[in-house]
């Protein structure tokens, strides 16, 4: 893949200074490739072979060859893609999982889909990102319950990777496996490790709004291990051998489109371009940006896809009003921990509670980020977060 640390340059892009500025924009990705859009589509439509096309395997190769990863899988959506790598690790029902609280339910969802229980962890304050303290905590708590720890999945969270170098001797100290929930971060770098090539599997997801979307639901796995890859490969489609209609395994109904394939070829080809925009795009937030509002704290050596730049506020309910009012979008991710939904609460806590998590969960929000902002729409996002009386500046907690 490209230098993880090129150097970063203010966008230069040019849009209207009036009007709304949105969380993300594809239209405007949109707009620049849409004549390569329009012939890829039409290339599957003429060859008529929508399932498992040949774009299909090129987006694999070229997946595997952007990230170094010896083997890429696609399938039909990132939460599919966690539920394949459990099923392909072979988690029992009953076994018990650490995941992180602070992150989209999928994570533990795949978890309990299969039976397993998540027993949750809480993150570090200042990045987000499963605290590798508590995932020792976590490790406790279940084997105090008697439960039987099969593995951790990590999240990469807003497009920065975990801290691996405290997460990885945890796992292997304990005898468990690794998986690496990068739905939010492919395209990100760890201490010289491209994301995707790290733990036994890792996941991602092609949602449309993801640093690397297309234009439906889509996802793909990342492995090293050959019999891994194999099995995925299988899973994927109902648990075939040497033909679909020989099932040696059950598995899912999860293929990627062919259509979506070629969609993603083309994105691919400008998604080196489009990280070096986001990542310009942090740098100018990091100095426009006003000095009491809490900035993401990437990790010393790692880069990140900027799926989104959270910030935290302590007057978050009038700070989001602000900006509302002033055509700037913004959102909460997330507003209720895992461990404080319905469907989550019976599951276990690492040490019995989360207060880093609740405290995040209280004060984050995210901003307009997509590689084709503006300078004009960040000096407006950047204006709208400062008030000019004082008497509403957005503080960290």
């Amino acid at each position: 893949m490209s230098d993880p640390t090129p150097a970063r340059h203010p966008p230069t892009h040019r849009a209207p200074t009036h009007g709304p500025v949105d969380l993300v924009d594809l239209a405007r990705q949109q707009r620049g490739i849409r004549a390569k859009l329009d012939a890829a589509i039409a290339r599957v439509l003429d060859r008529g072979h929508y399932i498992l096309g040949p774009e299909v395997a090129e987006l694999e190769r070229r997946l595997s060859a952007f990230c170094g990863a010896r083997h890429a899988v696609s399938c039909a959506n990132g939460t599919d893609a966690l539920v394949l790598a459990l099923m392909a690790l072979g988690l029992k029902r009953g076994e018990a999982v650490v995941v992180p609280s602070f992150t989209f339910c999928a994570t533990a969802e795949a978890v309990c889909a299969l039976g397993g229980v998540p027993v949750f962890a809480d993150a570090l304050e200042d990045h987000f990102t499963l605290d590798p303290a508590s995932l020792k905590r976590a490790v406790t708590t279940a084997r105090g319950l008697g439960l039987t720890l099969a593995g951790v999945i990590t999240v990469d969270l807003f497009g920065q990777p975990a801290d691996y170098d405290a997460i990885e001797p945890v796992v292997r100290e304990n005898g468990l496996w690794l998986v690496c929930d990068a739905a939010q971060a492919f395209g990100a770098v760890y201490r010289g490790r491209p994301v995707g090539t790290i733990g036994d599997i890792t996941t991602t997801s092609f949602f449309p709004s993801k640093p690397l979307g297309c234009y439906g639901d889509g996802g793909a796995l990342f492995t090293g291990d050959e019999e891994t890859d194999a099995v995925l490969r299988s899973l994927r489609v109902h648990g075939q051998g040497t033909d679909k209609y020989d099932n040696v395994r059950i598995g899912l109904n999860s293929r990627l489109d062919t259509l979506q394939a070629a969609i993603l070829l083309e994105k691919l080809a400008v998604f080196p371009m489009e990280l070096d925009a986001r990542a310009a795009v942090a740098d100018r937030y990091d100095a426009l940006l006003p000095a009491g509002l809490a900035r993401p704290a990437p990790l010393p050596g790692a880069s990140s896809a900027w799926a989104q730049y959270t910030v935290r506020s302590s007057a978050r309910d009038r700070t989001m009003a602000r900006l509302r009012e002033r055509g700037v979008a913004s959102a909460i991710y997330y507003a209720k921990p895992l461990h404080r939904q319905a469907a989550y609460r019976h599951c276990p806590l690492a040490g019995g509670a989360l207060p880093v998590t609740d405290r995040l969960a209280a004060t984050v929000m995210s901003l307009p980020m997509h590689p084709y902002l503006t300078e004009d729409e960040l000096l407006r996002v950047a204006a709208s977060l400062t008030d000019h009386s004082g008497t509403a500046r957005a503080a960290a907690e």
